[in-house]
């Protein structure tokens, strides 16, 4: 954990902020380890604080040793008011904040807390920034994560029936997900059988499996924070040509763009890849999304492997330690969808693909 608030207090002083408060959960979580469902994070150059209330003070200390623990007390002392008592401390002009994790009302409370004495500063994307590239333990929970979605859903393929429901078969893998050790499921699994699978995000209903249509699975185990995602797209009975045909191009748009990942390739290119060759088999009108997201603390997180508009700022390269879904789709509002989603973990010359389910 120090490292990474090492890392963040060299990007403070790149721009020139001499302090951070952090609000945001995954921010309080990847910087201090804090598991807990409230508090923040004030950072400067030389302190690191863990504000909370006294339901998590005895977790907070336990687990981010490395942070100085002030309670934050509703009635007494809020967390506005403990920030600009902290700020007062550490003799603090300016400090910057999460824009994209702090309300209006809440910006509102700050700032009258502060009493302007002290400049509120926007930032955006301060510490997401320093988790687009995983360290090694990260790696090593995203394996780990991967692998039991993996055994997930072989223990559950064998069972599915053609009458069982969408929500039975998501149940069944959502069972299997914590049997087999995962804290719970990523997001709400995805079971989208016939013409429901031409809806990238179904929720799973009281409809059948049926037979020789398409069934999207799109699910994943979360372990300590985080998190898997893993798409299969199966038939029970055989599949008819049109899913043949889909199914193929589908497969050959995301072995193209895994065998192209590689750091220096931009993002956006990436996406391109995979689009062309799903336009070229004839099925540019089934595209509905991007080709990926990153995946980490947070299911979708950068990077973002999707197109860009002409007059937007260039894509930003992969690099290394880069862990993204790789997940082509073609969908047809009148037949159903197919989609195929694989882990991808940038490596040094090209990718390893994490998720190891058969296709």
């Amino acid at each position: 954990m120090n490292e990474r608030v090492q890392r963040l207090r060299a990007t403070l002083a790149e721009q020139g902020l001499p302090a951070i408060l952090l609000t945001a959960p995954t921010s309080r979580r990847y910087l201090s380890g804090f598991t807990g469902s409230a508090g923040a994070l004030l950072i400067s150059a030389e302190a690191a604080f863990l504000l909370t209330d006294g339901r998590y003070t005895v977790r907070a200390a336990a687990e981010a040793p490395a942070f100085t623990l002030r309670e934050v007390r509703a009635a007494v002392k809020p967390l506005p008011k403990l920030v600009a008592e902290l700020a007062a401390e550490l003799g603090l002009s300016r400090l910057g904040f999460e824009a994209a994790a702090m309300t209006v009302a809440e910006y509102q409370q700050f700032a009258k807390a502060l009493a302007e004495t002290v400049e509120l500063v926007a930032t955006e994307n301060i510490v997401e920034e320093l988790r687009v590239v995983k360290d090694a333990g990260e790696i090593e929970l995203l394996r780990r994560a991967a692998a039991i979605t993996d055994a997930a859903l072989a223990a559950v393929l064998p069972v599915l029936a053609p009458d069982m429901t969408e929500r039975e078969a998501a149940w069944r893998l959502e069972v299997a997900l914590h049997d087999l050790g995962a804290d719970g499921p990523s997001f709400p699994i995805i079971v989208a059988a016939g013409r429901n699978s031409a809806r990238p995000h179904h929720e799973p209903g009281h409809d059948v499996l049926g037979e020789g249509q398409p069934i999207i699975i799109d699910m994943g185990a979360r372990l300590n924070g985080y998190h898997a995602d893993l798409t299969r797209t199966i038939v029970l009975g055989q599949p008819d040509d049109t899913f043949r045909a889909v199914y193929a191009a589908t497969l050959a748009a995301q072995q193209t763009a895994i065998r192209a990942l590689r750091p220096g390739l931009p993002w956006a290119e990436a996406d391109a890849i995979a689009r062309r060759v799903i336009e070229e088999a004839g099925y540019a009108h089934g595209i509905a999304h991007s080709l990926g997201h990153g995946v980490g603390l947070v299911i979708h997180e950068a990077p973002w492997l999707r197109i860009t508009a002409p007059d937007a700022p260039p894509s930003p390269p992969l690099q290394a330690g880069m862990v993204t879904s790789v997940e082509p789709g073609i969908y047809l509002p009148e037949w159903g969808g197919v989609r195929i989603e694989d882990l991808a973990l940038i490596t040094d010359d090209g990718c390893e693909v994490l998720s190891q389910a058969p296709r």
